[in-house]
């Protein structure tokens, strides 16, 4: 499978079609998380993504456009986005919070209590699969 841009619509459909395949079920998370992103900087389009993650279903799901009443809004840039939510490098989301780099507009408790739900074994295959075709 060819290597495709983060959040470029067509890494999102694949997403989507890899969450369909592999999330077959899940454990709810225990917290209801219902985040918009801004992230800037990107290399697609005009420089910014909306995007957003929401959890008020049952299940993380993480696309483009923002969301009605969100509980918060994180504006950070593209790479440090990408890191955390690819990657699941938390120590690129320490760096970035600490340095100013990450702007958290709402309950930022909702966003600390979203880092540390447990991961079910489905959501780590997806993870890892999403890795695999992001550029």
């Amino acid at each position: 499978m060819e290597k495709l841009p983060f959040l470029s619509d067509e890494w999102t459909t694949e997403v989507k079609r890899l969450h369909a395949e592999v999330v077959t079920h899940s454990t709810p998370p225990p917290q209801s998380v219902r985040m918009n992103l801004v992230l800037t900087q990107s290399p697609l389009g005009d420089g910014t993504i909306e995007a957003h993650v929401d959890t008020s279903s049952g299940d993380v799901i993480v696309d483009t456009g923002h969301i009605d009443a969100p509980d918060l809004t994180v504006t950070v840039d593209y790479e440090t986005a990408k890191a955390i939510l690819v990657d699941g490098d938390a120590q690129a989301a320490m760096q970035a919070f600490m340095s100013g780099r990450i702007k958290i507009d709402g309950d930022m408790t909702q966003l600390l209590a979203l880092q540390n739900t447990p991961v079910d074994p489905l959501h780590q295959e997806l993870a890892a699969r999403v890795r695999e075709i992001t550029e």
